[in-house]
C-alpha cells in the first residue's frame, strides 16, 4: 500500500513539474511574440513615417511577416523540444528515484513476506508430513482391518456351520440330554462343590414307581439332599429357529412352552423328596439356557407360578449359579463350624495334658531344689572340715602338683513353674543387692553357717 503511494506521488510531482515548465516556456515564448510585435509596430510607425513606397512597405512587411513567422515557428520547435526533453530528463530522474525506492521497500518487503511464510511454510511442511503419516497408518489400518473382516466373515461362516451342526445335533434327544448334563456340571464346578463330596450325578433310587436316576443330587449341609434335573425339551424351540413365517415360529413358541409346562409337571410327579431323607420338598427342572425360559415365559407367563405350585423350581445358568454358591458357602461354614469343634477338643486336650506336664515339671523341680541343697552343704562340710586340716599339710612342707580347686556353692534354685525367677522378684518386694545370695536359697543359709 505504502509502495502504489509513493509511485502515485511521485506521478504527481513529475506532472507538476512538466506542467510547470510548460507553463514557463509558454511565457517565454508570450513575451518574446509580444516582442516581435512590438517590433512589427514600430516597423510599420517607421514605414508610415518614412513614407516608403507601397511596394517596399509590402516588402519590408512581408519580410517582417516572414521573420515572424520563422522565429514564432523555431520559437515554438525550440519550446517544445525544450519542454520535452525537460519533461523526459524529470521522468528519467523521478522514474530512478522511484525505481530505487520501489527496489529497497520490495526487498524490504520480500524479506518481511518470507519472514512471514517462513512458519508457515515449516507449519504446513510438518502438517504435510504428518497427513503423510495418517495416511501411511490408514492404509496399514485400514489393510489390518480387512484382514480382519475377512477373519470375522471366516468365522462368521464357521460359526453359523458350527450353529447348525449344533442344532441339528441337538435335535437328537440323547445328544439333548448330555449337553445339559455337561452344563450342569460344568456350573456345579464353577460353584465350588466337589463331585461324591458335594454332588452326586446319575444317583439311582427306588420309589413308589420304580427306580429313579436324577441327574444330579447336590448335598447340603446337615445331611440334606438337592434334586436336579436336567432333561429339558427343546424340539419346538429348535423348530422356532428355523421357522420360514411369524406365525409358525409364534405357533412352535407356543408348543415350547407347552412342553416346559408338561416337563414341570412330570418331574413333580416323581416326588424326588420322598425319595431322599430330610430332603426340601421341592425339585429343581434346569434348563441348559436362559433363552429357553425367557421364551416360554413370553408364551406363559404364569408357568413360573405353575411350577412353584408343583414344587419345581425352574432354574437356568444364572439362577442355577446362585444357588449352587449358596450350597457352597453353605459348606464352607459347616467346615468352619466342624473345624472350630475340633479346635476346641484339641485346646481341651492340650490343656489337660499341659497340667500334667506341669504337676511333673514341678516335683522335678522340688528334686532338683533339694539335690541343690545337698550339694551346697557337702561345699560348705568341706570347706570348714576338710580343707582347713589338707592346707596343714602343704605348711608340713608336703606339696602337690596342683593345688585344690575352690567349690562355689549353688545361689539359685529352680523355680517353681508357673512362678517368678529369682531374677525377676514378684511385685511389692526389692530385688536382693548386689553380691547377696537369694534369700531363703539354701546357698545362703549355709554361707551363713559358714
Amino acid at each position: 500500500m505504502s509502495t502504489l503511494v509513493i509511485f502515485i506521488v511521485a506521478g504527481a510531482a513529475l506532472a507538476t513539474g512538466a506542467v510547470l515548465g510548460v507553463l514557463f516556456t509558454q511565457l517565454r515564448a508570450v513575451r518574446r511574440i509580444e516582442a516581435l510585435r512590438i517590433e512589427l509596430a514600430a516597423a510599420q510607425v517607421r514605414l508610415e513615417s518614412s513614407a516608403l513606397q507601397d511596394a517596399d512597405r509590402l516588402r519590408l512587411l512581408e519580410q517582417s511577416e516572414t521573420r515572424l513567422r520563422s522565429a514564432f515557428d523555431s520559437l515554438a520547435g525550440e519550446t517544445l523540444r525544450t519542454n520535452s526533453e525537460l519533461f523526459l530528463r524529470l521522468a528519467r530522474e523521478a522514474l530512478g528515484r522511484d525505481q530505487v525506492v520501489a527496489q529497497g521497500a520490495l526487498k524490504e518487503r520480500e524479506l518481511a513476506i518470507a519472514q512471514l511464510v517462513e512458519p508457515l511454510r515449516a507449519a504446513l511442511e510438518r502438517t504435510e508430513a504428518q497427513v503423510q503419516a495418517l495416511e501411511r497408518e490408514r492404509r496399514d489400518a485400514f489393510a489390518t482391518l480387512r484382514t480382519q473382516i475377512e477373519t470375522l466373515a471366516g468365522g462368521q461362516a464357521q460359526l453359523h456351520r458350527e450353529t447348525r451342526n449344533l442344532v441339528t445335533a441337538l435335535r437328537r434327544p440323547e445328544v439333548r440330554g448330555r449337553w445339559g448334563e455337561l452344563t450342569l456340571r460344568r456350573l456345579v464346578e464353577l460353584a465350588g462343590l466337589s463331585e461324591h463330596c458335594d454332588f452326586t450325578e446319575q444317583l439311582q433310587v427306588v420309589g413308589e414307581e420304580g427306580a429313579l436316576r436324577p441327574d444330579l443330587v447336590v448335598h447340603m449341609p446337615d445331611a440334606r439332599d438337592l434334586v436336579i434335573d436336567a432333561k429339558t425339551p427343546l424340539d419346538a424351540y429348535l423348530a422356532s429357529l428355523d421357522a420360514p413365517t411369524d406365525e409358525e415360529r409364534q405357533l412352535a413358541l407356543r408348543r415350547h412352552a407347552q412342553q416346559v409346562e408338561t416337563r414341570v409337571r412330570e418331574l413333580a410327579a416323581k416326588s424326588y423328596w420322598t425319595q431322599f431323607e430330610r430332603s426340601p420338598e421341592f425339585a429343581v427342572l434346569f434348563l441348559p439356557g436362559d433363552q429357553f425360559l425367557s421364551a416360554a415365559l413370553a408364551e406363559r407367563p404364569e408357568l413360573l407360578e405353575i411350577a412353584l405350585g408343583q414344587s419345581v423350581i425352574i432354574a437356568t445358568p444364572s439362577t442355577l449359579i446362585a444357588l449352587l454358591k449358596a450350597v457352597a458357602y453353605g459348606w464352607r461354614q459347616s467346615a468352619v463350624a466342624h473345624n472350630a469343634a475340633l479346635i476346641r477338643d484339641l485346646g481341651q486336650e492340650l490343656y489337660r495334658r499341659l497340667g500334667t506336664f506341669n504337676g511333673h515339671l514341678g516335683r522335678m523341680g522340688q528334686r532338683l531344689g533339694a539335690a541343690v541343697e545337698a550339694y551346697n552343704a557337702a561345699v560348705g562340710s568341706l570347706e570348714r572340715q576338710v580343707l582347713p586340716q589338707a592346707r596343714r599339710f602343704r605348711e608340713l612342707g608336703v606339696t602337690a602338683d596342683a593345688p585344690l580347686a575352690e567349690l562355689e556353692p549353688i545361689g539359685q534354685l529352680a523355680r517353681n513353674p508357673g512362678t517368678p525367677t529369682a531374677a525377676e522378684p514378684p511385685a511389692g518386694t526389692e530385688p536382693p543387692a548386689a553380691g547377696d545370695p537369694p534369700a531363703g536359697s539354701a546357698g545362703a543359709s549355709n554361707a551363713r553357717k559358714a
